[in-house]
């Protein structure tokens, strides 16, 4: 039976900044610019949260179902590293806005930038273990960087926003090898969140951990998967995405090893496999837990295919977690992902200048996690929220009562 991922969408942020702004504006130096890989940053709003990033991922998945369609949503999985209450998960809210059937399950995950791939797994056994009511799963991955200290070369390339995909029988835009998986995990403390607002952890810690799972991942995928090869065995690849010269770093080494090709071969390679799936990471940012589904969402926008290719995927999750996975997609998926427009709308975002972004970042640092009352006014950004959110029907924060979120839609 075919299971995988039906319709997919992205919300990259309604307020982007230039990463080349930055550099100039921290004095950064402009020899690692090109090593980034980055050229935009998605920013987040006062009246935006992981909440609301969600809700606005699925909103067009969901505004596309008829109502029987919609009955058959019977989960909501959210996944994130950025949940805003130690008990109640956001899926709640999440289901609550998008008007979805009572009679559905609903929970979050957490395993840092692991989460979005379990629950894509957690969605897809259930589908299977339930076929016989075709029952579909909606799965959000969504995150909010913490606030990078200034000066760090951290800040230009963290992101925020929500990757929503729905999982069932009929796998438009990925179609799973099932079974077809190599996992490796271990404890390691290259990063972590110990508080909302605090990120912390040592970089090249995270960066040998990352590239030591993702060669034992693809050694466990290949012992599962006879005839697994490297270069022949998928048209594309798709990487967890921190920021786009990592992932090429990542590449370097894997079709090294394994694929045993030399410089030129490589770069040729990547251009053509890897490449296509950087292009949203690079407006974006790092997207945490939805960040490999984002680049899965570019690989199929840019690679269009015009026959069926297989997939090669790999996930990492600071602490750590990791998986190397596979499907298939093809022309439909090109259709499916088309019809969400995803370029169109990261093109329109509003662009801030370094006054702006710097006045946000004060405003976001004054929003303590746990807050039991507060009032999210407009005023102060009321040029933006006009721009890019008035009449627009996105959802925003209006207020925290009594520890409770009220929304509503713009």
């Amino acid at each position: 039976m075919q299971v995988g991922i039906e319709r997919m969408n992205v919300y990259g942020g309604a307020a982007v900044i230039g990463v080349k702004d930055i550099f100039h504006a921290r004095g950064l130096n402009l020899d690692r610019f090109d090593n980034l890989l980055m050229r935009e940053k998605a920013v987040g709003l006062p009246w935006e949260d992981p909440v609301t990033h969600a809700v606005n991922a699925a909103k067009a998945l969901v505004d596309g179902l008829t109502e029987a369609q919609k009955a058959r949503i019977e989960m909501v999985v959210t996944a994130t590293e950025s949940g805003i209450d130690f008990g109640k998960s956001i899926s709640t809210y999440v289901h609550h806005h998008l008007g979805l059937s009572r009679r559905c399950k609903l929970f979050e995950v957490k395993q840092a930038c692991y989460g979005g791939t379990a629950a894509l797994g957690i969605a897809a056994n259930h589908v299977l273990a339930h076929a016989a009511y075709d029952p579909k799963v909606l799965v959000i991955a969504t995150d909010v960087a913490r606030s990078a200290d200034k000066l760090s070369y951290a800040e230009p390339s963290q992101g925020c926003g929500a990757v929503a995909f729905l999982v069932g029988t009929s796998p438009d835009v990925l179609e799973l090898d099932v079974g077809a998986t190599g996992f490796h995990s271990y404890e390691v403390m290259d990063t972590c969140r110990p508080s909302y607002d605090v990120e912390t952890g040592n970089p090249d810690v995270s960066l040998f951990s990352y590239l030591d799972c993702m060669e034992r991942c693809f050694e466990a995928y290949a012992e599962r998967v006879e005839g697994a090869d490297v270069v022949k065995t998928f048209g594309a690849l798709a990487f967890h995405t921190p920021f786009g010269g990592m992932v090429k770093g990542a590449h370097r080494k894997l079709v090294r090893k394994f694929g045993g090709l030399d410089s030129a071969a490589i770069e040729r390679d990547f251009t053509a496999r890897v490449a296509p799936s950087l292009e949203y990471c690079m407006r974006v940012g790092n997207l945490y837990s939805a960040s490999l589904y984002m680049a899965l969402a570019s690989l199929i926008d840019h690679l269009g295919a015009q026959e069926e290719t297989r997939v090669g995927l790999f996930s990492y999750g600071s602490g750590c977690s990791s998986e190397f996975f596979s499907g298939l997609v093809g022309p439909a998926s090109t259709r499916a992902l088309a019809r969400m427009e995803i370029r169109r709308r990261l093109e329109q975002r509003y662009r801030l200048s370094m006054q702006e972004y710097d006045a946000l970042l004060d405003d976001l640092r004054a929003f303590p996690f746990g807050a039991k009352d507060l009032e999210v006014g407009l005023s102060r950004f009321g040029r933006i929220h006009e721009q890019a959110f008035a009449g627009q029907r996105r959802l925003v924060l209006r207020r925290i009562k009594d520890y409770h979120r009220e929304y509503e839609w713009s």
